[in-house]
């Protein structure tokens, strides 16, 4: 079993940035892939981005490239998320996952945190 702890959320203006944190405990958090998903009140979880285990692969939903930014660090068993140039349409709970497969689908990420409150303001 793997316990995932986010934090880094906050409240920020458009245009700023914020950096969130995932850290892991448990089981080989080095051979999971680790995503980060967000969901907005009345909508549904959406993915934003992904890494793989070795951080070779990255995966990221149209709207964040150029943005946001994922990486890990497997001797802190610690995954992160930079934001930049944050809009309020990014106003969400932000979620990380991990998974044993590199993938965009939430129903694939067997392992979730409790998620951090990111609120962007105009």
């Amino acid at each position: 079993q793997v316990q995932l702890v986010e934090s880094g959320g906050g409240l920020v203006q458009a245009g700023g940035s914020l950096r969130l944190s995932c850290a892991a405990s448990g089981r080989a958090f080095s051979r999971e892939t680790m995503g980060w998903f967000r969901q907005a009140p009345g909508k549904e979880r959406e993915f934003v981005a992904a890494i793989t285990w070795t951080g070779l692969m990255k995966n990221y939903e149209d709207s964040e490239k150029g943005r946001f930014y994922i990486s890990r660090d497997n001797a802190k068993n610690t995954v992160y998320l930079q934001m930049n140039s944050l809009k309020p349409e990014d106003t969400a709970i932000y979620f990380c996952a991990t998974s044993p497969r590199f993938t965009v689908y939430a129903s694939d990420y067997d392992a979730w945190g409790q998620g951090t409150q990111v609120t962007v303001s105009s």
